[in-house]
């Protein structure tokens, strides 16, 4: 766990917290599209038209445009109130970390998912971060996180 720029990582490639129609509108996922440029909300839309919207817990992986990584792997994190939001955030990551070992990249960083717009409960968060990063088949994965508030769940579910 790294606290910083999700966008200055020394990775391979950045998970983003999407949503199932890939519209980068908010939160990251603006903030990585802005960055990566029109590039890969033009690959993402397209890759919509092609597969209709993503379940919760899958992920993809698009162009990176302008940023120096590999690729972006966006993880459809689950959304509070959806039911067994735990499991489905394990399930986005753990599916972000398989879509990078695919293309033979070997480490990824991802940001706090599913804890912000979305307003799954920190707690949960943090134990579906720790349980994906535990489980993942990478050789460096880098949970990237700015807010204290979700840095402190993170750590407190390290201590267990």
């Amino acid at each position: 766990m790294v606290r910083g720029n999700l966008l200055e990582e020394p990775v391979d490639a950045i998970v983003n917290a999407a949503n199932g129609h890939l519209a980068h509108g908010g939160g990251v996922a603006a903030i990585i599209s802005r960055a990566a440029g029109p590039e890969l909300q033009t690959e993402s839309d397209a890759l919509i038209r092609k597969t209709g919207v993503l379940p919760t817990g899958s992920a993809v992986v698009t162009t990176a445009g302008r940023l120096p990584f590999k690729g972006v792997i966006h993880a459809v994190g689950p959304r509070q109130g959806e039911g067994d939001e735990e499991r489905k955030l394990i399930s986005a990551l753990r599916n972000a970390f398989e879509r990078a070992r695919e293309r033979g990249w070997s480490s990824v960083a991802f940001p706090a998912v599913s804890s912000g717009i979305f307003a799954v409960p920190l707690e949960k968060c943090a134990r579906a971060y720790v349980k994906a990063m535990r489980a993942s088949p990478l050789s460096k994965v880098r949970l990237c996180l700015r807010d204290q508030p979700v840095i402190d769940a993170v750590l407190k579910e390290l201590s267990r």
